[in-house]
């Protein structure tokens, strides 16, 4: 089964991309690949480009997505909603329930 890879959203507490990392999940981050202050448009790019699913606490993506705007996955929290430890136990779960192709254009919420 092929794994899900991940690319998080500024907004996303670095712990989170930490944390994943030490559990050999492939993951990248907006400061790591230069694209702080990119649009969500740009970031949905990035995503696409390298198939990645973004993890965002950012409602904008759900509005792209509900236009139709294309991506390779949006997952979603609620900023302050759950613990840094519930959403890598969220991430690690659909990583082993979903596989990429699952998440075209789909959007799951933790």
């Amino acid at each position: 089964m092929k794994k899900i890879r991940w690319h998080l959203d500024e907004q996303v507490d670095r712990a989170i991309a930490q944390a994943l990392k030490q559990r050999g999940v492939d993951v990248t981050t907006t400061p790591e690949v230069g694209l702080l202050g990119a649009t969500d448009e740009e970031q949905l790019a990035f995503a696409i480009s390298q198939q990645r699913v973004i993890f965002t606490h950012d409602e904008d993506f759900l509005i792209l997505h509900q236009r139709g705007v294309e991506h390779y996955g949006i997952t979603y929290c609620h900023q302050n909603s759950r613990s840094i430890g519930d959403i890598v136990r969220g991430l690690i779960l659909i990583s082993e329930v979903l596989e990429p192709l699952d998440m075209h254009n789909h959007v799951e919420f933790i």
